[in-house]
């Protein structure tokens, strides 16, 4: 079987998570390279940094897939002694492609969120936030029931088992011994989706990067009515991270459906930001 080129590859990725499911603010899609050029070799990693760029070039690696986008936010200039502009340029430089599939990869079915839902055995599930114009299924977030009744710190325990271990680890907001049934969850940062949680009744809420007003006035809303969402607040990195293998092995199916042979790799650069936590682990 013959290599892709570059345009073959975001063929595949665009019918596995279509851009057109992406949130309005997002940035999806190829931020660099040619579409002629052939790909013999793809790396996907969670994100575009530095490490990871170094790990492509050293791997040989035409394709750089990422979950995060290289250029979210706009910039003025690439100029090689600016931090995004010289991540283009090393990547410019040695032939590597870019792409990355964000907030369209969140909402797909099997993507980001059912990833995170599967850890935990999420069940009769649904989107939090459907998106607009999709298949039913398709949407930011999932809401469901637990495979058992269990208690917040048993599920906030399952979740540390299954996640990669990060200096953050997993923190409880609300009552730990209380029983739960049902849940909600969203891969990355999440703390926006609160109505949407409240509206699905769900009993605990699992996502990332909480802030303290968002998490306080959460609870605070809990203590007036039923006193749930409970939250639990997971790595962003490992949260989204458990998608990385299911995303590779269906990107290399669709792209040997296509009649291409090419190696896809994992990056094993770990991008979570913390190195270190100093302080007690709980007052629980």
């Amino acid at each position: 079987m013959d290599s892709p080129r570059v345009r073959d590859v975001v063929a595949a990725c665009q019918r596995l998570w279509p851009a057109a499911w992406a949130e309005s603010w997002d940035s999806v899609g190829l931020a660099v390279g040619q579409p002629e050029v052939r790909v013999e070799s793809i790396l996907c990693a969670l994100d575009p940094v530095d490490a990871v760029i170094a790990e492509a070039r050293e791997a040989g690696a035409d394709f750089l897939f990422t979950h995060h986008p290289l250029l979210l936010r706009g910039v003025t200039s690439v100029a090689a002694d600016t931090l995004k502009g010289g991540q283009v340029t090393e990547l410019i430089e040695a032939g590597i492609a870019a792409f990355n599939a964000h907030t369209n990869a969140d909402s797909a079915v099997g993507g980001v969120s059912d990833v995170l839902a599967d850890a935990i055995g999420l069940r009769e599930r649904r989107p939090l936030a459907p998106t607009a114009g999709a298949p039913v299924g398709v949407g930011i977030g999932r809401a469901g029931a637990l495979p058992e009744p269990l208690t917040v710190r048993q599920l906030a325990e399952a979740l540390a088992e299954a996640l990669a271990p990060t200096a953050t680890g997993v923190r409880v907001a609300g009552d730990p011994e209380a029983r739960i049934e049902t849940a909600a969850v969203l891969g990355g940062s999440g703390d926006s989706l609160f109505d949407e949680v409240r509206a699905a009744g769900s009993d605990v809420y699992i996502t990332s990067d909480l802030r303290h007003h968002p998490a306080s006035e959460a609870r605070d809303t809990a203590h007036r009515g039923a006193g749930t969402p409970h939250l639990i607040d997971i790595s962003h990195w490992a949260a989204e991270a458990l998608w990385l293998p299911r995303a590779a092995a269906q990107l290399a199916d669709a792209l040997a459906g296509d009649g291409f042979a090419v190696r896809i790799e994992l990056s094993a650069v770990r991008s979570d930001p913390w190195d270190l936590c100093i302080g007690q682990p709980g007052f629980a």
